[in-house]
């Protein structure tokens, strides 16, 4: 269970400290232009992705429910296959690209704060769920907002989902740790905080 623990760890810091990068090119450049926001938006949705899915895939103890992270994985590789095989996509595409993903995550991150055991507080992941489904909505719903809000929306939301991934794996980390002492013959009696 300690492997599982450390694994899960690592994934989640590497996939908090991409979003935090991710946040804040978005904000120190905030006159991306299209082609670079796609290029940007695709990197970032991809490594998403693809380690989302090499947890579902690798670790069968995993501390989110495998298909929420299957699920996670696979639309955040579909959105990157659309941006870079449409490199010529226009901004209202973009828009609703993200706004969908958007949305499919902020569901499956309630859900997984809802469905069961969880590596982060509960309150953490239904606010990040809440934030990632109010960034859709909006998008959805004020589509001519242009492009630099577009720019300003996932910046601070990939800003803000990747301090909480990296205090979900310092969380992680100390379980692993503690497991590893009681292991070696101590016993900690405190919970994982």
């Amino acid at each position: 269970m300690s492997q599982v623990f450390s694994s899960f760890s690592a994934m989640t810091a590497v996939r908090g400290v991409f979003a935090i990068l991710f946040g804040l090119v978005a904000l120190a450049w905030p006159g991306i232009t299209l082609t670079a926001l796609v290029a940007l938006f695709g990197a970032f949705v991809l490594v998403e992705g693809i380690a989302a899915l090499t947890l579902a895939i690798s670790n069968p103890q995993t501390l989110v429910p495998r298909w929420v992270l299957a699920l996670e994985g696979v639309s955040g590789v579909a959105a990157a296959v659309v941006t870079f095989f449409f490199p010529g996509i226009t901004s209202l595409a973009l828009l609703y690209i993200i706004a969908v993903w958007a949305l499919v995550t902020g569901s499956l991150l309630i859900g997984a704060a809802v469905a069961g055991p969880r590596f982060e507080p509960a309150w953490l992941m239904v606010l990040q769920g809440a934030i990632s489904l109010i960034v859709g909505i909006a998008l959805i719903s004020a589509p001519g907002s242009g492009i630099l809000a577009i720019v300003w929306a996932l910046g601070l939301f990939a800003i803000f989902r990747g301090v909480s991934l990296l205090i979900a794996s310092i969380r992680l980390g100390r379980g692993a740790l503690r497991l590893n002492t009681s292991s070696s013959g101590r016993t900690s009696d405190a919970p994982v905080r």
